[in-house]
């Protein structure tokens, strides 16, 4: 919208340019200076409109002064310098609509760069947390992995705890067994008797001679008519 005023507003400072400079375009002085006065006019309003006075004070300021220059001459009947005064105040008021647009182009190109920027720095903020939160579901995944991994060996430990146990307690039954056994069996005991039978010598009487040496083993022996009986005791233990 600034734009399209500024561009018409310099459409109607060249008409009125070209009509004033134009013989044949007015009916008298009177009329072009009334017509140069009220573009003039209009100039300074269209930059009073969009901030002029605070972005352009001197331009704005002089484009006023110098229309009141104008009037003033239109008034003193100086037709010719009031044409002159109003296109001298239409130039300058064109000269503070020009630094206003400027300062509104600038300030708007500004505030895009501040808007770029603002964006940026959300955009770069995300990523960070996005990063931060990436870093920390990998560090809870590494956690819940090392106590899936410490549970694994707990329960490693107490199947071999309770593997060694069985061992244990199997070891303690089968030494129990052992020795229950060996308190039931029975004692074995076994005699053997030998009866010999009596023997009737017959006395004989010889004529001495001298002795030879005789030979007697340790071990007397058995005859016939010897009695040998082997008897077998089974005793059983006790039970507790």
């Amino acid at each position: 919208m600034t734009h399209k005023t500024l561009f018409a507003s310099l459409l109607a400072t060249s008409a009125i340019c070209l009509a004033i400079s134009s013989p044949a375009a007015a009916a008298s002085t009177s009329d072009r200076a009334r017509e140069a006065i009220a573009a003039a006019e209009a100039k300074i309003h269209t930059a009073e409109t969009m901030g002029a006075d605070s972005q352009a004070p001197r331009e704005t300021a002089g484009a006023r002064a110098t229309l009141a220059t104008a009037q003033e001459d239109f008034k003193t009947d100086h037709r010719e310098d009031a044409i002159q005064d109003a296109i001298r105040a239409s130039a300058m008021a064109d000269t503070a609509i020009g630094l206003t647009q400027q300062h509104k182009d600038a300030a708007i190109a500004a505030a895009h760069d501040d808007q770029r920027a603002t964006a940026e720095a959300a955009r770069d903020q995300v990523t960070a947390a996005q990063a931060q939160a990436a870093a920390s579901q990998d560090q809870t995944v590494a956690a819940q992995q090392q106590a899936a991994d410490a549970n694994a060996r707990a329960q490693a430990a107490e199947q071999s705890a309770a593997a060694s146990a069985a061992d244990a307690a199997a070891a303690r039954d089968a030494a129990a067994t052992a020795t229950a056994n060996a308190q039931a069996a029975p004692v074995v005991q076994t005699t053997v008797t030998t009866d010999h039978a009596t023997a009737v010598h017959h006395v004989v009487h010889h004529k001495a001679t001298p002795a030879k040496p005789t030979t007697t083993t340790g071990a007397a022996r058995t005859t016939a008519d010897d009695t040998t009986t082997t008897t077998t005791t089974i005793t059983p233990q006790p039970q507790p």
